[in-house]
């Protein structure tokens, strides 16, 4: 099975993981304790019947007060992701299957408590189920080592905890999406894109187009597309990209040349959508996320630019390593090397600009942004090799230049905001801008 359609598995609804202990539990409740009473007898416990059904109660009613602290809980870390740093990172702490294993677990544990209660003095015998009794405590603890788990994923609330795991999501992207520079020859970038570039003499033969509500394009399964192209011996152009939104008849691709029709139901099953947008194939996701919070931070109300100067940590890095990365990734070709697929991808200046121009705008007056914006800068000047992005990062700083001497009127404050500091405010560096490189 491929890596596609393994992801695509492991993205089933979360909601089914509680349902999945209720229907064991429900099942356990039944079979279980009817073969101890049946082949088990023999094996007894010390606890009276009347210390069994207590203990057996109070944990049953526990859990129920314990999935209601949860539910809370969850609401709590829900809420206050929204409100402090973007609405989009709901969506993940919401997903988060801790939670949903943990609301399970307690569940389980309230279920086959009662199950067992309903086996204890079974038919005025006495007899308490031992088996089942110890694994009613063993589901008490497992709940108790959750309640903990859950706990602790509060940390996870921290601002700076929020930015790494964002961050990390967005390298693993890169890594994935785009390879190192020179890891593919100039003459094979070249050959694609000239055969790309000569597609309008071809005719095409089919265009497939979106039906329904919007959805957010999550995926392309590029090696299955390559497969219809080349069993079709056409050429399938992609015409949205991962991220976008598609809204009823967009148009999806087109398909140029080909010895016979591709099954449109095989082209629908190549392009996965969601309700919205996700880090898989989408590098300007995480990027995306990280601004907003940068830029949720430098707003007024809120006046934190120190978050917005965490934020420009990890976008730094992310473009650091794009900068090392062949981002012209949007063509696949078969095993003969002959173009099968076009799909388009971010150019250079796409994510600069997306990773800059709002916090730019945004954090215009604050001499800490601009400091530390004018440093990553610097940085990428320096560890950028291609000469085109090295001069794109030249320009913007440029730019960033006459944002500062237009919106900082004081004459000290603008010297202070044409420095380089990492730190924001900090450690000021003397080195020029335009010293980073030809």
């Amino acid at each position: 099975m491929c890596r596609f359609v393994r992801r695509y598995l492991s993205r089933r609804p979360v909601w089914i993981i509680p349902m999945i202990y209720v229907v064991s539990t429900v099942v356990a409740g039944f079979i279980l304790p009817r073969l101890e009473h049946a082949y088990l007898l023999s094996y007894e416990t010390k606890l009276s019947v009347s210390s069994t059904q207590a203990i057996l109660s109070a944990i049953a009613s526990g859990m129920m007060a314990l999935t209601g602290i949860v539910f809370s809980l969850a609401f709590v870390m829900v809420q206050f992701s929204a409100t402090a740093y973007s609405p989009r990172l709901v969506l993940w702490l919401s997903d988060d299957p801790v939670l949903f294993h943990s609301l399970g677990t307690f569940i389980a544990t309230f279920c086959y408590a009662i199950a067992t209660l309903a086996w204890v003095d079974r038919g005025g015998s006495g007899r308490v189920p031992l088996f089942s009794a110890g694994l009613v405590m063993l589901l008490l603890i497992a709940s108790a080592l959750l309640f903990a788990r859950l706990i602790q994923r509060l940390s996870s609330l921290q601002v700076t905890r929020v930015l790494q795991y964002i961050g990390k999501r967005g390298r693993r992207v890169v890594r994935e999406m785009f390879p190192l520079l020179g890891a593919k020859t100039e003459e094979e970038v070249a050959r694609w894109s000239i055969a790309a570039e000569g597609l309008g003499d071809l005719p095409v033969g089919q265009t497939l187009y979106y039906s329904g509500e919007p959805r957010a394009v999550a995926a392309f399964d590029i090696n299955n597309l390559v497969r219809l192209a080349t069993q079709a011996d056409a050429i399938i152009v992609m015409e949205c990209a991962v991220g976008d939104t598609l809204g009823d008849e967009s148009l999806i691709l087109r398909v140029y040349g080909g010895r016979e029709p591709i099954p449109a139901a095989n082209l629908r099953r190549a392009v996965r959508l969601e309700a919205g947008r996700t880090f898989e194939q989408d590098p300007k996701y995480p990027i995306r996320l990280l601004v907003d919070v940068a830029i949720k931070a430098l707003s007024p109300a809120i006046n934190d630019p120190t978050t917005a100067v965490q934020a420009l940590d990890q976008l730094e890095d992310l473009l650091r390593r794009l900068g090392r990365r062949e981002l012209e990734a949007g063509y696949a070709g078969d095993e003969t090397g002959a173009l099968r697929v076009v799909f388009p991808t971010p150019t250079w200046e796409d994510y600069l600009t997306l990773s800059f121009d709002e916090i730019r705008q945004y954090g215009a007056t604050s001499v800490q942004v601009m400091r530390r914006l004018r440093s990553a800068l610097l940085g990428l000047a320096e560890t950028v090799t291609v000469p085109e992005r090295r001069l794109a990062v030249q320009r913007y700083a440029a730019h960033l230049n006459l944002q500062v001497e237009r919106h900082i009127a004081d004459l000290e404050d603008r010297q202070m905001a044409m420095q380089e500091d990492r730190q924001g405010l900090g450690l000021s560096r003397k080195r020029a801008i335009g010293s980073a490189g030809p």
